[in-house]
């Protein structure tokens, strides 16, 4: 018998718990892989763009190295820059950095970071 894995994309949620799931993952390394499927759902679900970059903006400056949240954020971000057509200067340079950090060294921001900045380059017409 085969067993067929599917896989559906997190739903946003109030930003409330989005807030309180995101800043418990920043202060206990165990929290990530529930703050990980939340900022998915918000970056993709989510309609409010300010929120949304915020939200990346915080988690991508403030998750510890070699967090794999540093690397979901660079990409988050270009699923932002896609959905919104545009990013703050701040989240421009933020996507920039973790992406040159994931291409210095990937045990710090994983490689997600520069597919993220692929696609901020590509949406926000940036080649």
């Amino acid at each position: 018998m085969h067993s067929h894995l599917s896989f559906e994309n997190p739903p946003a949620l109030p930003h409330e718990v989005v807030v309180e799931t995101l800043e418990r993952a920043l202060r206990d390394r165990s929290a990530e892989s529930e703050a990980a499927e939340v900022l998915v759902g918000t970056a993709l679900n989510d309609d409010d763009a300010d929120f949304v970059e915020h939200w990346c903006v915080q988690v991508g400056m403030r998750a510890v190295s070699g967090s794999p949240l540093l690397g979901l954020a660079g990409l988050c971000l270009g699923h932002t820059a896609r959905r919104f057509g545009r990013l703050s200067d701040e989240a421009l340079a933020l996507a920039q950095s973790l992406s040159a950090r994931a291409e210095t060294d990937p045990a710090d921001v994983d490689g997600r970071a520069v597919d993220g900045y692929d696609d901020v380059r590509s949406f926000l017409h940036l080649w």
